[in-house]
Parts: C-alpha cells; sequence; structure tokens
C-alpha cells in the first residue's frame, strides 16, 4: 500500500505542543509550554452560553455567522479602530482563528501562488499553506534593542511573481512582538505596490503591555480593501477551547473565505457565539483587568527566568516570553526542552520548530505566562535550580 498521507503535507507530524504537552502528564512537570490560561473567562459570558444551550440555542446557526456575533464584531471594530464593516457580507464567524487563517488562504491561494510568513511562525501557518499547495517565503525576525523586528529589505527581496499574500500575526506568537506602525506601513506598502492580500492574524489584539498599541494593518491607507482581519474569542476572553473566531474583510474576500468554509465545517458552535456577542459588547473592563493580570505575570516569569541564567526578551504582547539558552551553556532549545522536565520539573516549547531555517532559532525557548501567580511562582523555583546546577558546572 501507497503512503496514505499527501506528499505535501508529511513534513508535518504529531506538533509540538502534543509533544510538549504529553511529556508534561508523563513526568508531572508543569506546563508552560501550550498557550492557554487555567481560569476562566468573564462570568456574565459563561452565564449567556448556559442560558443559550438551556434556551433550545443547539442547532445549526447560520453559515456566516448568529447575526448577533456578526453585529457584535463589526461595532468591535468600530469602536476600537474606527473600521467599518458590513455584518451582513463582510464579518464571517469561524471555527477560531484557525480555520479562519486556513480557509483565508485555501480560498485566496492557488496551487504555486507564494505566500511571505514572518519566522518564527505559529505551526498551522506552514500547514495551511502546504494544504493549499502554495509556497511559504519566510522572513525572519530578528532580536533588535531587546525584541524581534524584521529588516523591511529582506521583506521586500521576498517577493516574487507568484507571490499572492503576506500572512502578518501582531502581536506575534511566539516572538510576543508587537509590529510598530512603521513596521506595518513597510508591510502595508510591499502590499499596495505588488497588489498583495494581508492575511491579519490579530487574535492576542487586546493583550499588549506597557501600553504598547496594537495597530490593525487595515486601519492603514489603502489596506482595508486588500486585508482580511482575523481575531477570536479564546485568547479576549480565556475561553481557548469554544473555538470562536471571525474574519472582517471586503465582501469578495469574504464571499471566497466562505466558499470554502461551508465545505469544512458550515458553521461553529450555536451556544458559545451568543456569548461572545454579549462580551464584546459588555466585557472589556474584564479584559483590560485580564491584561493587567497578564502584564504582572510576565515580569514575573521575566523576573524568575532571568535569575535562573537566561537572558530574557521583553514581549510587549500575548502569552509568551522568548529566553536565549546560551548564557545557561544550552545550544539546542529541542533538546534542552526534552530534558527540562528531568533537570527543572517545567515544559517549555523549543522555538526553532517555527521556523523554515531552524538553526536560526535553535538558541530560543519560549516560555507562557497565562498561568496562575502560584504557578509562575512554582516555576521560576524550580528552573533556578537548573541556574545553579549551570553556574557550578563552570
Amino acid at each position: 500500500m501507497r503512503e496514505p498521507l499527501i506528499a505535501r503535507m508529511r513534513e508535518f507530524g504529531t506538533t509540538v505542543f502534543a509533544e510538549m504537552t504529553a511529556l508534561a502528564v508523563r513526568t508531572g512537570s508543569i506546563n508552560l509550554g501550550q498557550g492557554f490560561p487555567d481560569t476562566d473567562g468573564p462570568p456574565g459570558m459563561l452565564a449567556r452560553a448556559v442560558e443559550a444551550i438551556g434556551g433550545g440555542f443547539n442547532q445549526y446557526p447560520p453559515g456566516p455567522g448568529v447575526p448577533a456575533l456578526r453585529e457584535a464584531v463589526a461595532w468591535h471594530r468600530k469602536e476600537h479602530y474606527g473600521l467599518d464593516y458590513d455584518p451582513d457580507g463582510e464579518v464571517l464567524v469561524t471555527v477560531g482563528a484557525t480555520e479562519a487563517v486556513a480557509t483565508s488562504v485555501l480560498a485566496l491561494c492557488e496551487p504555486g501562488d507564494e505566500v511571505i510568513v514572518f519566522e518564527p511562525f505559529y505551526d498551522s501557518y506552514a500547514a495551511a499553506i502546504s494544504l493549499a499547495g502554495a509556497v511559504r517565503k519566510a522572513v525572519t525576525l530578528r532580536p533588535d534593542a531587546g525584541r524581534f523586528a524584521f529588516d523591511p529589505d529582506e521583506l521586500r527581496a521576498a517577493v516574487g511573481p507568484r507571490t499572492r499574500a503576506i500572512l502578518v500575526n501582531s502581536p506575534h506568537n511566539p516572538t510576543g512582538t508587537v509590529f510598530t506602525r512603521a513596521e506595518l506601513s513597510a508591510i502595508a506598502e510591499v502590499c499596495r505596490e505588488h497588489d498583495l492580500i494581508a492575511i491579519s492574524d490579530e487574535v492576542y489584539e487586546h493583550l499588549t503591555f506597557d501600553g504598547v498599541e496594537h495597530i490593525p494593518i487595515a486601519t492603514l491607507p489603502g489596506m482595508r480593501e486588500r486585508t482580511v482581519m482575523i481575531s477570536s474569542a479564546g485568547k479576549t476572553f480565556s475561553v481557548t477551547g469554544w473555538k470562536t473566531g471571525w474574519i472582517c474583510a471586503p465582501p469578495a474576500l469574504t464571499s471566497a473565505v466562505q466558499t470554502v468554509k461551508q465545505f469544512v465545517t458550515f458553521t461553529a458552535g450555536a451556544p458559545w457565539q451568543l456569548a461572545v456577542a454579549h462580551a464584546l459588547r459588555h466585557e472589556q473592563p474584564w479584559v483590560a483587568d485580564l491584561r493587567l493580570a497578564l502584564q504582572g505575570k510576565r515580569d514575573r516569569l521575566m523576573t524568575g527566568l532571568a535569575a535562573a541564567g537566561f537572558e530574557v526578551l521583553r514581549p510587549s504582547g500575548t502569552y509568551f516570553v522568548q529566553t536565549d539558552i546560551r548564557p545557561l551553556g544550552f545550544t539546542d532549545g529541542l533538546a534542552l526542552t526534552r530534558e527540562l522536565p528531568s533537570l527543572a520539573g517545567v515544559v517549555a516549547i523549543p522555538t526553532q520548530v517555527f521556523y523554515d531555517r531552524p538553526e536560526r532559532g535553535r538558541h530560543f525557548v519560549r516560555f507562557a505566562f497565562c498561568k496562575r501567580d502560584e504557578i509562575i511562582e512554582e516555576a521560576a523555583a524550580r528552573l533556578a535550580t537548573l541556574g545553579e546546577a549551570a553556574r557550578g558546572e563552570r
């Protein structure tokens, strides 16, 4: 029997998240790998979901999404960013942002088209591009003044005659970078000059720190008409298991994505949509408190990692802190993270798995801080022993 998996997907096996989560369970380690919170979202939103289930809202909702949610998403875009989207034709509800990205790439890219991504990139991007038969072109984010940034000249050089889209992710997972207006303007200039689509993953839009502003690329001149703007409830409201996301885009782009989406999942879970519609309009104070709490967690974990001997890069958003492991005497993040449970009782993610050129990220390891304070403190205490052992060997 021939190999059952199609050739273009053979590079994708079990995700690193599954491997490291299984390792955490098997060893009883603290899991600072996968980015999910260990507390629930706003009670008012959770109550709306329970009411929806009890009220019989359990059958197929409309394919584009429940009107109340589409209207709330459109209201939210206008309220926060001054962007006008018609809830009937320019908003599409998806099964999380992962489906939104995948169906956008499948709908908008022909086989052989090129999609520019910024590496390190979230792992589903590579899989979605391969599923479409498209080609990845990676532009590397490198540490610069304590944050990860790209070279605009390298971005320009990545564009070719088959380039179709740039997949933008800001706030950026896994580096924690929030692209500046100047950086977004450089991306927008390339998109306008070469008639490219921006597929913009903004799931961490409300989780930025130190007063750093999230700027949707669709707000820049000439970009609304060529941007698929993606977000979700999972990170904003700490309900990653609800898998409720959305896109906002001009009618032609929205229609294209819906054409593919209807044959993938058809629609998204009904009760969650009503609950998220409520949350978008009424739970922003809760989100503001979450943002402040996460900033404190970030600082607590950064302090612990620095004390353990890691070089720590300060993230401006997301759930994640990137560390350089070389000051501790390690050079291979994948090897270290596989040993870390036995060395310190903590699980993290090797950043190199998010690169097309793994050697560029081999010395970075990602830690998640979206956990309860006592978990972060215990993890920091355990990691301190790693630093003590490394210093003792010198």
